[in-house]
């Protein structure tokens, strides 16, 4: 069952972004994930900022997470399986 207009299927779990920065003295990760079922994350980027959000299946957010663009090395999404949650 997928929900109209996003093109994510219902159940998300397991949909995560993981985010790595330049910290000046070397680099973080950061992970942000889709924790419950009918969850996702989304990536908003704009001039200097990168914004990654765990949101519900009605749009509120649960989760934020603001990088400065300049500092981003790296942005990798892993999303979740169709069909099936992860274990």
């Amino acid at each position: 069952m997928t929900c109209y207009g996003t093109g994510y299927e219902t159940t998300m779990r397991g949909d995560r972004v993981e985010i790595v920065i330049d910290t000046g003295n070397g680099v973080s990760t950061y992970e942000i994930a889709a924790t419950k079922a009918g969850r996702r994350v989304e990536i908003n980027t704009t001039r200097n900022l990168t914004e990654v959000v765990e949101v519900t299946r009605s749009g509120k957010p649960i989760r934020t997470a603001r990088f400065i663009t300049a500092r981003v090395i790296a942005l990798v999404e892993h999303p979740a399986p169709n069909g099936s949650t992860p274990a």
